[in-house]
């Protein structure tokens, strides 16, 4: 099993790719804390996971990453049931308000903003410790379309999955060399609650053209979740070890291959950056 012996705190992991990455944590033999806004959920999938993996250690609680004071009762209880975390996958996230800037509800811009990118810091850095402690620490953020171009009408989700993957790349360097990899997945266009939302909006707020888009993923089924959750799976097992600060799609990158290929991937390649002139063959 690529995860024996693997101790994983996952947030987001009761519905949608969060909870395909926990079980497939799980039948790669990690042990893991869970969570997730929905109590009831959270409980339901706790009990699923404890019944059908009865050799691994299963926990959870809910948490709302949006609160400080919660993600740190989510690690208390993460030392507790597993003794030590060396692992963590940052899932939990919303869509947020849609619709132009000027006209959303500010307080729901804000809202989504300290769940996607607060939180995801919050959790990060409430898990550090833990990940020095153990010497061999795995940090995987979960990023989205918003983090590569604009998404005009979904500004708080675009904004803060941008931000999740800069300071992923940022938090990867200033980890270097203590045996802590940090990366980013791109899962793809996922048939999840966030599509449905997108759909229940409708193009007027939305947008034409992403609406559009929305329509003909939802009858093609999307990105299979697999595929993300066994990219992460990569990123938590010993394969990827020295592979950090990478933003990577789970469907269009050749990550099976990353393993024979560390030694290319230390420069800028998948990573966000700037285009110039020159990348265009321009000599402005």
């Amino acid at each position: 099993m690529k995860l024996a012996g693997r101790r994983a705190v996952i947030t987001g992991a009761s519905q949608g790719l969060g909870r395909e990455i926990a079980e497939a944590y799980l039948r790669e033999g990690a042990d893991v804390v869970l969570c997730a806004r929905d109590e009831r959920a959270i409980d339901e999938t706790l009990a699923l996971f404890r019944s059908t993996y009865p050799a691994r250690v299963v926990a959870g609680r809910r948490t709302d990453v949006g609160v400080e004071a919660q993600i740190d009762e989510l690690f208390a209880l993460a030392e507790t049931a597993l003794g030590a975390v060396d692992t963590v996958v940052v899932n939990a996230g919303v869509y947020g308000p849609k619709g132009a800037i000027g006209e959303v509800d500010w307080d729901a811009w804000v809202s989504a903003i300290q769940i996607n990118l607060i939180g995801a810091v919050y959790t990060c850095r409430r898990a550090l410790p833990l990940l020095r402690a153990a010497g061999n620490g795995k940090v995987i953020i979960l990023s989205g379309g918003g983090a590569t171009r604009p998404l005009p009408n979904v500004s708080a989700y675009a904004a803060s999955k941008a931000g999740v993957v800069r300071f992923g790349e940022t938090l990867a360097e200033e980890l270097r060399g203590e045996g802590i990899d940090v990366n980013m997945i791109a899962p793809g266009a996922l048939n999840t609650r966030l599509l449905d939302e997108i759909l229940a909006a409708g193009p007027e707020v939305v947008g034409a053209d992403f609406y559009a888009q929305a329509e003909r993923q939802a009858a093609s089924g999307g990105t299979p979740l697999a595929l993300g959750a066994d990219l992460a799976v990569f990123l938590g097992s010993r394969e990827s070890d020295g592979i950090t600060g990478k933003l990577i799609s789970a469907q269009w990158d050749p990550w099976q291959t990353f393993g024979a290929q560390k030694s290319r991937l230390d420069g800028d390649v998948y990573t966000l950056r700037r285009i110039v002139p020159e990348d265009r063959g321009w000599s402005w």
